[in-house]
């Protein structure tokens, strides 16, 4: 079993930066695609940034440009650079793992999650 355990969140005026940890549990991380997901009030869950456990990234549009996602595998950790903050970036940030990497940006392709961090984004 894997736990995450996302930090970093807070509130932050627009334009700003906010840097997202999340630290894995258990000896598999490395094999882990690890994702970040993000809830706004009244949204669904979308994936904006996941990185293989060969360190391939991708991002949703929406942060593209912005946000960078990086793991580090002998901390157990991933993290989500963010910059260029707009209010729009507003909401709880999720950490998620997958045993096995699909392409698929549904969440319910991803077998780890974390407990999620808000994030505040002021105009």
């Amino acid at each position: 079993q894997v736990q995450l355990v996302e930090s970093g969140g807070g509130l932050v005026q627009a334009g700003g930066s906010l840097r997202l940890s999340c630290v894995a549990s258990g000896s598999i991380f490395s094999i882990l695609s690890m994702g970040w997901y993000r809830q706004g009030a009244g949204k669904e869950r979308e994936l904006i940034a996941r990185i293989t456990s060969g360190g391939a990234t991708d991002y949703a549009d929406s942060v593209k440009g912005r946000f960078t996602i990086s793991r580090d595998n002998y901390k157990n950790t991933v993290s989500l650079q963010m910059t260029s903050l707009k209010p729009e970036d507003s909401a709880v940030y999720y950490c998620a793992g997958a045993t096995y990497y699909s392409g698929s940006t549904n969440p319910d392709t991803y077998d780890f999650w974390g407990q999620g961090t808000r994030v505040t984004v002021s105009s």
